[in-house]
């Protein structure tokens, strides 16, 4: 059986600008203080969700928001709850929230998903540091459509 999250990676861009890592604050608390929905089509990872907020949020961040210590949902709060900050914001707050929880509950989701396959197809890979699913990559014209679906939808591929 494969362990949940052990093909899980993540990578910091550290070229962004200063307001953007407010961004990345809101949407690392909102990762993990949503509600985690059921695996989706559509899902995105940090960056994009950076990108999404530093474009629709940015300003408002750095004008509301900006004394707002990160951590614990705050910025989030700060975003939420101003009466000042654009419509656009809110709505892509709400819809980067959405789709990172979406790519959370597909993560979580993948290994129960690709059991099968991976006793199937990589029965000899050593488990750990994305072995298997270098396997399953590999084999992806042979995998399971439900396989292949879930890789996608958490962002491994």
């Amino acid at each position: 059986m494969l362990r949940q999250g052990a093909f899980m990676t993540t990578r910091l861009d550290t070229r962004r600008p200063r307001w953007a890592l407010f961004a990345v604050a809101a949407v690392a608390a909102i990762a993990l203080l949503g509600p985690v929905q059921p695996a989706a089509a559509q899902t995105i990872g940090y960056a994009q969700a950076i990108d999404i907020l530093a474009d629709s949020c940015g300003e408002d961040i750095l004008k509301h928001c900006k004394g707002v210590n990160l951590g614990g949902g705050r910025v989030e709060g700060c975003l939420m709850d101003s009466p000042k900050v654009s419509q656009a914001c809110k709505v892509d707050l709400v819809r980067v929230q959405q789709l990172l929880a979406a790519r959370a509950a597909a993560q979580a989701a993948v290994g129960e998903i690709c059991n099968r396959d991976a006793q199937q197809f990589c029965k000899m890979t050593k488990p750990g540091k994305g072995h298997i699913l270098n396997c399953l990559l590999k084999a992806a014209p042979s995998v399971s459509a439900n396989c292949n679906a879930a890789i996608d939808a958490a962002g491994y591929r």
